[in-house]
């Protein structure tokens, strides 16, 4: 039993040994490899390295011209080849001493000379494939870049104007570029979204913590309870305008221009909006010119009702808004002036930018959730319209939208004719 369990033993220990060694010849084949491609990876860097310098250098006069004289020595270079390729056939038919006519022996002799310059030309572009497969490398990588969401991707240009492969790797850039400016938008759009919810949450859950105390009388339940109510309303009209910029975004919703009086619209909606700027003690004058236009009632109606609701939220108590109307025959222009607070040259740049808010402060008192204005361009656009503003701090915004009297969306059914019912002189 000993010597047999002395045999197994040394069995084990000899096949223990030979794992060990192989997985010692695994892990220096292993080390050979990375060592290999580490070294690729640096020759391959090194040489996008060089072609990053040379994209910058292409701008630069002294480097254009030597550029050109180094194009200008390589077609010298390809003629002396030439050359010596066909003096080098010239040799060879002489000496193996064919008996040919003159311009048969030429023509032979121009032949085998070209042979023999594209069997050195194979052998040759063999030693560049390298430098081809290490730009098709490049573009690989940059695709794989992109793909797992890094866009920030740049890869050098060369060639011709007219060069298909030039505008491949312009396209790339391009993409990567769009990808990397809606990845920003994406961010900062879920950042805003953010913000905005969590800023009513937060009052309802605090609220609502405090409605438990027992010792709150009931004046004091009432007024967070109306707290309550106001930040869930506000919450609710947050999410319908987004679902609302969803769905125009979409170019799905639903668009039917049909006749409308747009001087009639306006009276109704003003008129609709009586007790907000009477409640305000607000001078509301208007200037409507009867015009007729091809639109979309219902979403022409959300424009006109966000710039009187913004107009009249923020002019203060005793200030005016003015509304026009006029046409030239070809568009409509429909001006909304308030003397309310302004907005600074800086703020005017992006006020039709989503969430964007004129008052930094984004408290639930200025209220709105910086959705109105993007919802009125969009719409506006839709129209094939277009919407500006003018504006002074401290003393008054003016709202410009233009529409075409024809409708400018291509590809909708008119709907049949609608218009406002007339309810009479409006002053």
């Amino acid at each position: 039993m000993s010597n047999r369990e002395g045999r197994q033993r040394r069995r084990e220990l000899l096949e223990r040994d030979r794992e060990q060694n192989k997985a010692w010849r695994r892990m220096k084949r292993q080390e050979i490899a990375a060592a290999r491609l580490e070294k690729t990876e640096k020759k391959r860097k090194a040489r996008q390295e060089r072609w990053w310098r040379m994209d910058g250098k292409k701008d630069d006069p002294a480097f254009s011209f030597w550029l050109r004289v180094r194009i200008v020595l390589f077609m010298l270079l390809v003629l002396c080849s030439l050359a010596i390729c066909w003096i080098g056939a010239y040799y060879i038919t002489h000496s193996l001493r064919w008996n040919m006519r003159p311009l048969v022996g030429q023509l032979v002799n121009s032949v085998l000379g070209f042979v023999i310059f594209g069997v050195i030309i194979s052998f040759v572009s063999r030693f560049g494939k390298g430098r081809q497969r290490e730009y098709w490398q490049m573009i690989i990588d940059a695709l794989k870049r992109i793909s797992k969401g890094d866009f920030k991707v740049s890869l050098p240009v060369h060639g011709r104007d007219d060069d298909p492969w030039r505008e491949v790797v312009q396209s790339i850039n391009n993409m990567a570029s769009d990808l990397n400016k809606m990845e920003h938008m994406r961010q900062e759009f879920i950042s805003n979204v953010s913000h905005e919810i969590q800023s009513p949450l937060t009052s309802i859950t605090g609220f609502a913590r405090v409605l438990r105390e027992e010792q709150l009388t009931p004046d004091q339940r009432n007024h967070y309870l109306n707290i309550i109510e106001q930040e869930s309303v506000r919450l609710s009209r947050l999410s319908e305008n987004m679902l609302k910029l969803a769905s125009l975004d979409s170019e799905k919703h639903p668009f039917h221009a049909a006749p409308l009086r747009l001087d009639k619209q306006l009276q109704t909606l003003i008129l609709a909006c009586e007790p907000q700027w009477q409640g305000k003690n607000l001078e509301m004058s208007v200037d409507l010119k009867p015009v007729n236009i091809e639109a979309d009632d219902d979403l022409l109606s959300q424009v006109w009702v966000n710039l009187l609701h913004n107009a009249i939220k923020f002019t203060p108590e005793g200030g005016s808004i003015h509304v026009t109307l006029e046409t030239d025959g070809r568009e409509a222009v429909v001006s909304v002036e308030d003397t309310g607070i302004g907005i600074s040259a800086e703020d005017q740049a992006h006020i039709f930018e989503r969430f964007f808010k004129a008052d930094k402060s984004r408290t639930r008192s200025s209220g709105g959730s910086g959705l109105g204005l993007s919802i009125i361009q969009k719409i506006v656009q839709m129209h094939g319209g277009s919407v500006s503003v003018a504006s002074t701090l401290g003393e008054g915004t003016r709202m410009t939208v233009r529409l075409p009297v024809a409708a400018a969306r291509a590809g909708q059914k008119q709907a049949p004719a609608q218009d406002v019912p007339d309810r009479g002189a409006f002053s």
